[in-house]
């Protein structure tokens, strides 16, 4: 039987001046773990008069996790964080009950060329959490557990494995884990992982059971325990996965839930403006379909 379950191409997908590459959600298998969505971004050369710029939107219920490989982002959000995400680094926001953030090229790199290459993440929250009060947390580069076996490069992004955690403050059993080869390498970590996991392959190739697999695409393993692979050179992988939580969660726009009801509510306060605001941010992004 063949350890991959699914194999899911990234999608291109618009979120308002910027292409991304969405990976999830799939109408196959709409979260691994508490992972509930993951897009790619870039990597792409913005010119002198290109920007990111995403303008103030909302989140329930969720954490988001930006980590970028390329290039630097300001967050703002309406907790009065305002902090430069730069490579290497992690953003950790955790919504909770309602927040409000905009992401934007800094002001010292608007007029000039730059890169943009990373990854957005958002994780769910325990149903007993997801109303939390919202937080904001910013990890430095040097402060991600990083180790080596043999020619490859492990760093723990988020969660825990095998006794080693990120300092990066979850609210549940996941891992985020990228791994970097500089040549071939059999690789058996089934052992070490838990619950549903996925593999993001975002540059290089992996061959599992004879077969080999190219970027841009995250193969589902059947079972955590039968994450074994071979690694080719020069090859770049994530590993993310979990605990799946006991309850569906629900997406809709920029809003999780474990219920429908509160996903409408969440709707209506953001169509009425009742979320609360950015210091000095102005406009918005409108809901689907909302006139302004």
């Amino acid at each position: 039987m063949s350890n991959i379950e699914l194999i899911i191409e990234e999608r291109a997908a618009n979120i308002g001046n910027f292409l991304v590459g969405r990976l999830l959600p799939f109408r196959q298998k709409r979260s691994v773990g508490p992972f509930v969505f993951i897009d790619h971004m870039g990597p792409v050369k913005l010119n002198q008069r290109e920007n990111f710029d995403i303008l103030p939107h909302p989140h329930i219920g969720l954490s988001t996790l930006t980590y970028l490989f390329e290039g630097s982002i300001m967050h703002r959000d309406s907790i009065g964080s305002e902090v430069e995400i730069k490579p290497g680094a992690v953003n950790w926001m955790t919504a909770g009950r309602g927040v409000v953030h905009s992401e934007r090229t800094p002001d010292y790199l608007r007029h000039s060329e730059k890169m943009l290459h990373g990854l957005q993440i958002w994780v769910a929250l325990p149903r007993e959490l997801e109303e939390v009060e919202p937080s904001f947390y910013h990890i430095a580069k040097e402060d991600i557990p990083v180790w080596t076996e043999g020619d490859v490069h492990f760093k723990l992004i988020a969660g825990h494995i095998s006794g080693r955690s990120s300092v990066v403050p979850v609210h549940s059993k996941l891992y985020l884990i990228e791994l970097k080869s500089t040549s071939s390498r059999e690789l058996k970590l089934g052992s070490q992982l838990f619950g549903e996991s996925g593999l993001y392959i975002l540059q290089g190739s992996l061959i599992i059971e004879g077969s080999i697999y190219g970027p841009r695409q995250i193969l589902i393993a059947q079972n955590s325990e039968l994450c074994n692979f071979e690694m080719g050179p020069d090859t770049i992988v994530y590993i993310f996965g979990g605990e799946p939580f006991p309850e569906e969660r629900y997406i809709d726009w920029n809003f999780v839930s474990s219920s429908k009801e509160r996903l409408k509510m969440a709707k209506e306060d953001w169509i009425q403006q009742r979320f609360p605001k950015i210091p000095g941010e102005k406009g918005f992004v409108p809901y689907p379909g909302q006139i302004q």
